[in-house]
This record gives C-alpha cells, sequence and structure tokens, in this order.
C-alpha cells in the first residue's frame, strides 16, 4: 500500500520562501505522476504543481513562476519549493501519487503553510 508523508509547511512571511518534502513507500515510485494540491478553508482542493515519471511538470497559472516542483527518485520524494509566498497562499497541502495506468490515486494526510505577518 502506498503512503506518502508530507513535510516542512509552517508560518512564514510574505515574501519568504519554503519547502515541502512528500516522502513515498509502498510502491515503485517511479512510476506515480507526482502533485501538490492545495486546499484553503472554505475552498476546494486545488491542483498546485504535478511531475510525471518522466518530469514532466504542469504548474497551475498563479504559481507558475513562484514555485518549483521536483522529484527525487532515488530518495522517492517529491518537493515543492515555493518562493515569495503571499497571504492568498496559506492552505493545507496534499501531496498526491497517480498511477497513470490504473487511475489510483493516493495521499498524503497534508501539511499546513500559513504565509502572514
Amino acid at each position: 500500500q502506498v503512503q506518502l508523508v508530507e513535510s516542512g509547511g509552517g508560518l512564514v512571511q510574505p515574501g519568504g520562501s519554503l519547502k515541502l518534502s512528500c516522502a513515498f513507500s509502498g510502491g515503485i515510485f517511479s512510476i506515480y505522476t507526482m502533485g501538490w494540491y492545495r486546499q484553503a478553508p472554505g475552498k476546494q482542493r486545488e491542483l498546485v504543481a504535478r511531475i510525471t515519471s518522466g518530469g514532466s511538470k504542469n504548474y497551475v497559472d498563479p504559481m507558475q513562476g513562484r514555485f518549483t516542483i521536483s522529484r527525487d527518485n532515488a530518495k522517492k520524494t517529491t518537493y515543492l519549493h515555493m518562493n515569495r509566498l503571499k497571504p492568498e497562499d496559506t492552505a493545507v497541502y496534499y501531496c498526491n501519487a497517480l498511477a497513470t495506468t490504473t487511475s489510483t490515486n493516493y495521499w498524503g494526510q497534508g501539511t499546513q503553510v500559513t504565509v502572514s505577518s
């Protein structure tokens, strides 16, 4: 059973940076498309960024240029580098693993990111 564990969230001032990590276990990491989603209070969960098994990346427009997704297949870890953070980036950030051949999704428990002065 695939398990995802996020870390790296916290409180940061506007304009600051954070790096989130997602540790993967219980499967073959390299075949999964990995993604970061976020959910702000009272809002639906939304895609932030995604990286395929081949390394292709997609970003949602508001995060383009500020956030960078990456993966280390040897460490079975996915990262989200977040720069120039804004108060509206405040949310719980979730890691997602998608097996594209079966459309099976796995989710982490989430990590809170709060951007506030």
